[in-house]
């Protein structure tokens, strides 16, 4: 019994930190926690929909026609050549997120951080090739960096919501691991990478 309920809570957690819902807890920290909780109700309307179209919707849906017409055996992407189109896909709504945003200055932290969320999509598409990496940790470093990176930009109240995401990352890992989804390297090169290249395209792009 215990070990069932250990697998219920790891399938959970997976679910709740899942890629495609990560784009709702940024959209409710920037709201909450930073000075886009200021700007115009229209605007943020505008911002959430284009978030959650790109980084929700658009992949959402994609993922579920594949499987209608028989390009994926199920939803959950465990193949990595299963992987390569929803990736593609991915991207490419992140791409197209940023740009619709592009023609509003307020918010080109955002436009950063939807084109390095594409570059991390990119990333574990060339990686997916040759090796599987966890698209989950992926997800969860690069939403570490956004918040090591307001935290050194100097925003108050977010250094709590950084040590959060640090443990759940943790606990995500323990997770994957604990179902058997991925080796340790896999999850620390996904975490890793998307850290690492979320960073460094928000202070080049």
């Amino acid at each position: 019994m215990l070990k069932s309920l250990s697998t219920h809570l790891a399938h959970a957690l997976s679910m709740a930190l899942h890629p495609l819902v990560l784009p709702i807890y940024l959209l409710v920290v920037l709201f909450t926690r930073t000075a886009f909780g200021m700007f115009p109700v229209g605007l943020k309307w505008y911002l959430a929909v284009v978030v959650l179209l790109g980084g929700v919707v658009v992949p959402m849906v994609a993922v579920g026609v594949m499987r209608f017409v028989g390009k994926l055996d199920n939803l959950a992407l465990q193949q990595p050549a299963e992987r390569l189109r929803p990736l593609i896909i991915g991207a490419a709504a992140y791409v197209v997120a940023a740009l619709a945003i592009a023609h509003i200055p307020q918010v080109i932290f955002l436009r950063k951080f939807l084109l390095a969320v594409a570059c991390c999509e990119l990333m574990c598409f060339l990686v997916t090739m040759r090796w599987k990496i966890s698209l989950h940790l992926t997800g969860m470093g690069s939403a570490v960096a956004l918040l090591a990176v307001l935290n050194v930009l100097g925003l108050p109240n977010l250094f709590s919501v950084l040590l959060w995401a640090i443990l759940l990352a943790g606990l995500l890992a323990s997770a994957r691991l604990y179902l058997g989804y991925h080796r340790p390297l896999q999850l620390l090169a996904g975490f890793l990478g998307g850290y690492s290249i979320t960073w460094l395209a928000m202070i080049a792009l």
